[in-house]
């Protein structure tokens, strides 16, 4: 009988639910809206409707599965509780929940679980990705925020209320950038795909740098992709932009490698794409920043999740931790 985990990835503007199997591979997959009514209960009961139909779906091609639970990635998400809390992308205000919610639609036997989608995603990369057999490592997925998941003897680190591991709001500079958090100064100013768009804007702005490939691309137009694409091109802004993210990342990076002393350090996101344009700064500031003890000997790896269906892959993964504990 074919073991299945169904993971959920709920974002603000799409829900995505897929059905995985032990090696990551999703079978079958679907997709609604995540509504801005702001109804939880009327959110719950489609959700609960997409689900059975993905179930049903399931069914048709293969009647030899059993269901092992639900996993589910959510912003603000809160594993210990099953709750989802204050997330400021959802229309649902306050504290939401939803492993109970979910619960009351599905068996008993079905393990249920919930955490923040970074923590999803470094669950799936132990899993199913690059962290295969390894009991210490950090993943940090770089996208709208820089979110983290820590990984430490083998367990994700929840700490006492169920939201350690923010290391995307690590103090960088001191009184610098607005984060998106309302302090200013955090990584994720710096080194999210906003944060490199605003890098580029500066850069743009201290050269005059009317030539620049960037140059007449409106903020909301531009995209880390571009960045990517200038930077091919040879492009002195975009280039300096990866090596200023980069020189960023990896100080941050160094304070979690002298917090934690991970065997590897994962990266995750769009700007990942980018390769050495973005591992190459980071890997060299990560070791400029180092005590003498950890220089050379950290893991910086690119994410081994397909990111069309890490999300979906990640929260899966919950399910299987889930029910070997």
């Amino acid at each position: 009988m074919k073991k299945i985990a169904i993971g959920i990835d709920i974002g603000g503007t799409n829900t995505v639910i897929g059905a995985v199997d032990q090696d990551g591979n999703v079978m079958v997959s679907r997709s609604m809206d995540t509504p801005k009514h702001g109804d939880f209960d009327r959110y719950i009961a489609d959700l609960s409707v997409e689900i059975k139909e993905l179930v049903k779906a399931l069914k048709l091609l293969n009647e030899d599965i059993s269901i092992l639970g639900i996993g589910v990635g959510a912003p603000n998400g809160n594993y210990y509780n099953g709750t989802i809390e204050y997330a400021p992308n959802l229309s649902f205000n306050g504290v939401i929940h939803v492993v109970d919610a979910l619960k009351k639609n599905f068996p008993e036997s079905y393990a249920i679980a919930l955490t923040n989608d970074a923590n999803a995603a470094a669950i799936g990369e132990m899993v199913y990705g690059g962290a295969k057999g390894m009991k210490n490592f950090v993943m940090y997925t770089l996208g709208t925020g820089v979110g983290s998941g820590v990984v430490v003897n083998g367990d994700l680190v929840y700490g006492h209320d169920g939201f350690a591991g923010e290391c995307g709001h690590t103090m960088l500079i001191p009184g610098g950038r607005l984060c998106g958090c309302g302090a200013r100064g955090h990584l994720e100013a710096y080194c999210s795909a906003p944060g490199m768009k605003r890098t580029a804007f500066e850069l743009m702005a201290h050269y005059n740098a009317e030539d620049s490939l960037l140059a007449n691309k409106s903020f909301n137009e531009l995209t880390s992709k571009m960045i990517y694409e200038a930077a091919v091109e040879g492009d002195k802004i975009a280039k300096e932009v990866f090596e200023k993210t980069g020189e960023y990342l990896g100080q941050g990076l160094a304070d979690t490698v002298h917090h934690l002393a991970p065997e590897a350090i994962f990266l995750f996101g769009g700007p990942v794409a980018a390769g050495d344009f973005i591992f190459k700064p980071t890997y060299e500031s990560l070791n400029r920043h180092l005590l003498p003890m950890f220089k050379d000997k950290i893991k910086l790896l690119p994410s081994q999740l397909k990111s069309g269906d890490a999300a979906i892959v990640g929260a899966s993964a919950l399910v299987w931790k889930e029910v070997e504990s």
